[in-house]
């Protein structure tokens, strides 16, 4: 199965899906949609929330089902959600980022608003 891509591979930046579309009717959206946080973790990643949900979030059961220790799973998941809110945070400094920058007149209001709406306002 193809990887989904969520960082830009020519200069790492961060990709916005721009196009949505309907695989019974057809219907197409186009606009700027932000790609959730769980889609931007790795694959691996992303299969362990995964079994994790499955497992009603036990990290017991998931020690099981994975063959591993209680506190390795515990440690991967700690691992799983610091790279989570390292992502929300970076949406947060960007957003701030760009209100100081309209404070200190570096930015218009209309550039700040539509810097705003690609990091989602």
């Amino acid at each position: 199965m193809a990887r989904f891509v969520v960082r830009c591979p020519s200069c790492d930046g961060e990709l916005r899906a721009t196009r949505l579309g309907c695989q019974s009717c057809g219907t197409n959206l186009d606009g700027q949609f932000e790609i959730p946080a769980l889609l931007q973790l790795s694959p691996d990643d992303l299969a362990f929330v995964t079994a994790f949900v499955r497992s009603s979030g036990s990290l017991k059961a998931m020690a099981q089902v994975l063959q591993i220790s209680y506190p390795t799973v515990r440690n991967r998941l700690d691992e799983i959600i610091g790279r989570l809110d390292a992502l929300e945070q970076g949406v947060a400094r960007r957003r701030h980022e760009i209100l100081d920058a309209l404070e200190k007149g570096r930015l218009s209001a209309k550039e700040a608003e539509e810097a705003l709406r690609k990091v989602g306002l």
